[in-house]
């Protein structure tokens, strides 16, 4: 994993808006409706040869795919894995429950139009098991065969994948004796996956909203510790799954929720981070725009509290149309680098995705883009600040 060596480097954090045909067969196909493979997969080829150009003319540095052939961040896995079936009961954030109004505005905003809805995934109704390596082999060789149409404009390119324990508490649980059972089981299937991604030379993103969104959604109403009970059983499956795999070619996104709401149920960084910061990830990425952990930077003023590690830090909002001034950007940047004390060590990034399942979208696609300039803009300005040119 490239380290911003002379200059702030620029990523986001996976996925990015779909093209409304592409949605709209990947909305079908997680209803269980039937879809023309040879179609679907060209349309895949297409708009990602597209959203890879978008990103290197915006500015970005470190790029990837969209994550533009995947129905969401995690339900995907349901295609490459056996046992699931049905349809899960997901708890609903705490902050929207203790704020009616907001949970009203965000049914209002996410509307009645064709989506795949991540509160009604699939849940695991029999035993897990990898089906076979091919789509997660083809997605890593579909990305570098159109990486080297490219040849040049960014650094480098990372591919994601999903926490088990994302997983194990989104797709309900109709199967293993306990929950620790059936996120051990889910880690064991996703190495193919982490594996897979590594051994075909890209960066390794493990998304893990997990960590920290489920202290307000699966755990509202139980102690702490409970929780992290929770987050110390993922994290030591994710590690096991990543055996082999360097520490510096994973990176870690953690997130509260990539959706408008309150927030004020959210577990403080500084709570989970013990846990956290066990996971053998070369980087961290984290929500540092988002208002209610803004302010979180300052724990890096401690040396000890990231240690060797990179720190990708979301500098941009995904959760509203407004667009950051790149001056605000760069003071972001600025602020957390020296909390560090380490530019070299800083890269900027996102709080979340801009489309983390077909069809949802709070940021319209123009803007997402708008965004992702002035996320290199600010971060231009920010490497003349800290590095002199």
């Amino acid at each position: 994993m490239q380290r911003s060596t002379d200059r702030i480097l620029t990523t986001h954090a996976g996925s990015l808006p779909r093209p409304q045909s592409l949605s709209t067969m990947l909305t079908a196909r997680f209803a269980g409706a039937e879809i023309d493979e040879a179609t679907f997969d060209k349309a895949v080829e297409e708009a990602t040869r597209s959203i890879i150009a978008r990103q290197i003319e915006a500015g970005l540095s470190v790029v990837n795919n969209g994550e533009l052939g995947r129905e969401s961040f995690f339900t995907y896995i349901q295609h490459r894995m056996t046992g699931f079936g049905g349809a899960s009961t997901r708890p609903i954030m705490a902050d929207l429950l203790r704020n009616p109004g907001s949970l009203e505005r965000r049914r209002q905003a996410l509307g009645t139009g064709e989506r795949v809805d991540l509160f009604k995934a699939p849940k695991a109704i029999g035993p897990i098991h990898y089906i076979n390596a091919a789509p997660i082999e083809e997605e890593c060789n579909q990305l570098r065969r159109l990486l080297d149409e490219r040849e040049e404009g960014y650094n480098e390119a990372f591919v994601s994948a999903p926490s088990p324990g994302i997983i194990a508490a989104a797709m309900q649980n109709d199967h293993y004796s306990d929950l620790p059972t059936y996120i051990n089981a889910l880690a064991d299937a996703l190495r193919t996956e982490y594996t897979t991604i590594a051994n075909s030379g890209f960066v390794l993103q493990i998304d893990a909203p997990d960590l920290a969104l489920e202290r307000h959604t699966l755990f509202q109403d139980k102690p702490l510790e409970e929780f992290l009970t929770f987050v110390r059983v993922v994290v030591a499956a994710i590690n096991r799954a990543l055996e082999g795999i360097p520490r510096e070619q994973v990176r870690l996104h953690v997130c509260w929720g990539n959706y408008e709401g309150p927030h004020v149920c959210d577990v403080p960084l500084e709570e989970i981070w013990p846990e956290v910061s066990k996971l053998n990830a070369g980087a961290f990425m984290l929500s540092m725009a988002n208002p209610r952990h803004a302010h979180e930077y300052r724990l890096f003023q401690d040396p000890a509290f990231l240690g060797d590690r990179l720190l990708i830090s979301g500098v941009i909002d995904t959760t509203t149309n407004y667009v950051e001034h790149p001056q605000v950007v760069a003071d972001r940047i600025e602020r957390i680098a020296n909390a560090v004390g380490d530019p070299q060590r800083i890269i900027a990034g996102t709080d979340c995705g801009f489309e983390t399942s077909a069809g949802s979208r709070p940021v319209v696609e123009e803007v997402v883009w708008e965004k992702l300039r002035s996320l290199a803009e600010g971060a231009a300005i920010a490497s003349e600040r800290l590095f002199g040119k």
